[in-house]
């Protein structure tokens, strides 16, 4: 039997961060997607897991945590300025994991992209 309760959790998640980057987008703000593509081994957030990042440094949602995301915020700041979207992946040993803020271990693939308009957010 499939768990449903977290289903409509990911997706009320994944809703959420849609809806601040379409808010970002109406108040003239640049917008950036990242979405977790991947993951090998244990990883803090599934595959689907989203993250916006409006250019004032505002984000929503979380692709991984510590220093993770904050790598994942600069490269959505980068993924802006010049439109080009970049695959990321972060990967440690079980023992340096918490050090890097990869407090499961694994390696996880992040893909960052430029989002030009509210229609993006619908496909």
């Amino acid at each position: 039997m499939q768990n449903t309760d977290n289903q409509m959790f990911e997706t009320d998640d994944i809703l959420a961060v849609l809806d601040h980057a379409a808010h970002w987008l109406d108040a003239g703000q640049r917008v950036a997607l990242a979405t977790v593509v991947q993951t090998w081994g244990s990883s803090p957030r599934p595959v689907g897991s989203q993250m916006a990042i409006a250019e004032d440094g505002a984000f929503e949602g979380s692709v991984s945590g510590g220093c993770v995301e904050g790598a994942v915020i600069e490269t959505g700041r980068e993924v802006m300025l010049d439109g080009k979207p970049r695959l990321l992946t972060f990967g440690v040993t079980d023992d340096d994991a918490w050090a890097v803020g990869l407090a499961c271990g694994g390696t996880i693939q992040i893909f960052v992209e430029p989002v030009l308009d509210d229609e993006a957010l619908s496909q």
